[in-house]
């Protein structure tokens, strides 16, 4: 125990100091505690862990070696848990609804447990998509010293000789419908996706978020990218633990790290990496728990100018696991910062800053993952935003990988995911139509759905980018082809995509980042007057109350005012 902490400025001293608290120590002396413990400062360890997915499985096991490291720091660890929603679980079905839900139930839960017990510091564990963002947010949104902690990547899969993820095998789907791929053999695909602990392998959400964690600088360097199944993981959760009691000796503060300059490097990341399009959902939402504007056209812009230099799936060729091997994403920061595209002068958790960070790597020119930023995949960034007539409030799309950056064609509309999916399934979507998906929205959904199934098998049948989606929904990490999300207003709240009609022409353009609906704007006008609000099925629990209180999405599709509201911040109580 290096650090000697005086108890009187911190939380913890409202549940462990004075007489008047006799009657909360007594608990703590139930739960084997002596004396010495109770004076030492409380450091809450949440976790995502469960037995859901096995995105999730080891997040315990690595939050109880944090404990360890904590009190090596002089701490006392209190791990608690909250709830994850796995994406690839609930996606095709209703219960997607859930998965955006999750990040703000993840969020409260957090801040409820912290507030309600007192804790001085914060490290959390997540695995699984939504876990991430809403750890993250949890932290801005108390500002106790804090680090963010990903539990791994999944390793890959091998299948006929190839590595294989289980985006493969939602794609696999789609092959099988349009007869091209034997029941036994998607039978045999899905037995070996997935070999065992860990997220999605591919720069889907989860490892996105992740990135983000180490950009941001709220996560450990070059922690994130280390599979789950590895042993390093224990050491990365030991150091973590350690690490936050320096943090809160220094008193480094969340939002001390999450400057307006961090955000920006962040996105530059994301964009870089050819990472998910849900980081323009929930940087934005980050930004909001720190009273920082940064919205979904603050992420377009900065996407504009960023280089695409990862080759990650599913864009790509690699996995995580890959990634970590040719020096994780420091090493594709360390060319971005050589660049001029980053700002190494933000504070890490680490105490140091990110470019005190990055001199420690050195650059690897053989590992073949990560392209110099002098020579990239392409010039501008892995995701792009959009804007025009159909979508006022913006739109966002991931090219990585694509060959084709514009699209005119006529729509095809549908009211809900698993009409389109039917459509999909039954070989009923032709070549050169816009798919439109609608009322999917933050508000709409309820809960703003990610699409994967019907994306993946689009390119399953072929159709991957011979046709091009359009929705006020989302579309996961793993989703690739011309697939256009986060469309703002949603048609809950009567925007432009409500007034689509089947037949209507629709023109997308990527490089000059527009979308719009090539209809006159006297026929827009009288469907409007005719448009009604839909209601939805959803009338009561939690997904109702949701749709009460959520923004629109290029606001991050938050339920609260924020830090900008704040009339205290929890670690000052």
């Amino acid at each position: 125990m290096t650090n000697i902490f005086d108890k009187s400025r911190l939380p913890s001293r409202h549940v462990s100091v004075g007489p008047e608290r006799a009657p909360h120590r007594s608990y703590y002396y139930a739960m084997g505690l002596d004396e010495e413990a109770i004076a030492r400062p409380f450091v809450g360890i949440a976790s995502a862990g469960n037995d859901s997915a096995p995105c999730n499985t080891t997040l315990n096991a690595q939050a109880d070696i944090c404990r360890a490291g904590v009190e090596a720091g002089g701490g006392m660890p209190r791990r608690f848990n909250t709830i994850t929603v796995t994406d690839g679980i609930a996606m095709g079905h209703q219960g997607m609804k859930s998965s955006l839900v999750s990040r703000e139930v993840i969020a409260d839960s957090v801040e409820l447990s912290v507030r309600g017990h007192c804790y001085d510091a914060l490290v959390t564990f997540a695995g699984c998509d939504k876990s991430l963002p809403g750890m993250m947010m949890a932290m801005l949104r108390l500002n106790v010293p804090s680090i963010f902690v990903y539990g791994g990547s999944i390793l890959p899969g091998r299948y006929h000789d190839r590595d294989v993820t289980v985006v493969d095998v939602f794609e696999a789907v789609g092959q099988y419908a349009a007869g091209s791929c034997p029941l036994a053999d998607l039978t045999e695909l899905e037995k070996v996706a997935c070999p065992g602990h860990g997220a999605c392998g591919g720069q889907f959400t989860a490892n996105t978020m992740a990135c983000v964690g180490e950009a941001i600088g709220l996560s450990l360097p070059n922690s994130n990218m280390v599979p789950a199944p590895f042993t390093t993981r224990e050491q990365i959760a030991h150091a973590a633990g350690e690490q936050v009691m320096e943090l809160l000796a220094r008193n480094i503060r969340p939002r001390d790290i999450c400057t307006r300059e961090a955000f920006i490097n962040a996105a530059r990341v994301v964009a870089a990496t050819g990472g998910s399009t849900n980081g323009a959902l929930h940087l934005p939402a980050m930004a909001h728990e720190a009273g920082i504007e940064f919205d979904l056209f603050d992420v377009a812009e900065v996407f504009k100018t960023t280089p695409y230099i990862a080759d990650l799936k599913p864009g790509g060729r690699y996995v995580a696991k890959d990634m970590n091997e040719a020096g994780g994403i420091y090493m594709a920061m360390k060319t971005l910062l050589a660049g001029g595209f980053l700002d190494g002068n933000c504070m890490t958790v680490t105490g140091k800053t990110l470019g005190e960070n990055i001199d420690k790597v050195t650059w690897n020119p053989d590992q073949k993952v990560i392209y110099d930023v002098k020579t990239p995949l392409s010039p501008t960034g892995g995701v792009v935003g959009l804007r025009g007539s159909l979508a006022p409030d913006g739109a966002i799309v991931k090219v990585a990988g694509m060959h084709r950056l514009q699209f005119t064609g006529p729509a095809r509309v549908f009211d809900c995911e698993e009409d389109c999916f039917a459509a999909v399934e039954a070989r009923e979507i032709n070549e050169g139509e816009v798919i439109v998906i609608r009322y999917e929205g933050p508000k709409g959904g309820p809960g703003m759905r990610e699409m994967l199934s019907t994306t993946a098998a689009l390119y399953g049948l072929g159709l991957g980018e011979k046709v091009a989606l359009i929705t006020d929904g989302r579309f996961s990490g793993g989703t690739r082809g011309f697939c256009i999300g986060h469309v703002g207003p949603e048609a809950a709240d009567g925007g432009p995509i409500a007034l689509v009609e089947n037949g209507d022409m629709i023109a997308i353009d990527a490089e000059a980042g527009t979308i719009d609906l090539l209809v006159d704007a006297d026929m827009l006008a009288t469907r409007k007057a005719a448009w009604q609000p839909r209601v939805n099925d959803y009338q009561s629990g939690a997904l109702w109350r949701y749709a009460q209180n959520v923004g629109p999405a290029w606001q991050g599709a938050v339920t609260h005012p924020g830090a900008k509201a704040e009339r205290h911040v929890y670690a000052d109580i």
